[in-house]
């Protein structure tokens, strides 16, 4: 076999490595994170109709820079939009991401437990649009005791292994930034 031959499937097998290497440490999976709390003496369908708002999603999430409403369609009863915003990570602020939210405002059933109901999808990116990250959570307000509301949040975000921690971190700093503005905010609409 030729030195050539050799250096070739050396290069080859290196590249293969270096290959599996770089798929292993930003392969996605799904993480769950899950946030609830109880705001006094509010309607859940005050909560609902202020949370499904994105224009008030500036106020609650620090992070969010922008956005630009793309399309939205329905009634009250069920309403979808389409959203396009810019937001800065919280832990590393002079990068900036993308991402494109599709929401679904309504009401449940009944059936389904009669909470009201924000679900989200997005797509978030990164590096000028070259690597995105996919998102999905859901946001529910429900009456609890006679004049309380309880909001809960589970969210399933997507994220590479490497980045698990700073991940994690952004996430929670996100999910408690808007619960807490979110408990502010009616606070001081009660006592203002």
């Amino acid at each position: 076999m030729s030195i050539a031959v050799r250096w070739a499937k050396r290069r080859v097998l290196v590249a293969s490595i270096g290959a599996i290497v770089l798929y292993y440490f930003l392969s996605s999976s799904y993480q769950k994170y899950q946030i609830s709390t109880v705001i006094p003496r509010t309607k859940p369908e005050d909560v609902w109709e202020f949370v499904a708002d994105f224009s008030q999603m500036r106020k609650l999430n620090p992070t969010i820079l922008n956005f630009n409403i793309l399309a939205d369609h329905g009634n009250f009863e069920h309403w979808k939009y389409t959203v396009t915003y810019d937001e800065r990570l919280s832990h590393w602020p002079y990068l900036v991401n993308t991402a494109i939210g599709h929401f679904s405002v309504r009401k449940l059933p009944e059936a389904e437990g009669g909470q009201y109901s924000v679900a989200s999808t997005h797509k978030t990116c990164f590096l000028l649009g070259l690597f995105c990250l996919n998102s999905k959570g859901e946001f529910k307000m429900s009456r609890i005791h006679q004049n309380d509301t309880v909001c809960e949040e589970t969210v399933f975000f997507q994220c590479p292994f490497f980045f698990g921690r700073l991940c994690r971190r952004e996430v929670e700093f996100q999910r408690q930034a808007i619960m807490r503005n979110l408990e502010s905010h009616f606070r001081q609409k009660l006592h203002g």
